[in-house]
């Protein structure tokens, strides 16, 4: 895949903070958990990958909906830790799984809805943000 105009693997890494929904206990309810700490990628991916795993146009809608929301939150806190829209986002850094899921959740669920325009362009975002996270993502998929 080519890169994106505004992707350059070259530039710096950028390394989010903690993200408070990692600290909630394993197992707590992920509405509660997005609910108390609605500025986390992580909480909003959870949600989106549990609604698309319903495995239905419903699920796949409410998906998108809840990824678009952990996608846009993950951007906002790449911006605030000098994250100019370029660089690397590595997946081996974990506060930032949250965004690369919710990014990863945003294409399976643009793909569901025949959205495959958004599929590419979020599938690309990825491999130019931490092709291991990629690796991960989609390999987990196929399991």
């Amino acid at each position: 895949m080519a890169h994106l105009p505004f992707a350059d693997p070259g530039a710096h890494a950028t390394l989010l903070p903690a993200d408070p929904a990692a600290s909630v206990e394993a197992g707590a309810d992920p509405v509660e958990v997005a609910a108390a700490h609605p500025s986390s990628s992580l909480a909003w991916a959870v949600l989106a990958e549990r609604a698309l795993a319903q495995g239905d146009r419903d699920g796949a809608v409410t998906g998108y909906a809840f990824a678009r929301t952990g996608y846009h939150r993950g951007l906002d806190a790449l911006r605030r830790n000098g994250w100019r829209g370029s660089g690397a986002v590595p997946w081996e850094h974990e506060p930032n799984r949250g965004f690369l899921r919710a990014v990863w959740a945003l294409a399976q669920a643009a793909r569901a809805i025949g959205e495959d325009a958004e599929y590419d362009r979020c599938v690309q975002l990825l491999v130019d943000s931490s092709a291991t996270g990629y690796a991960e993502l989609a390999g987990a998929a196929n399991d």
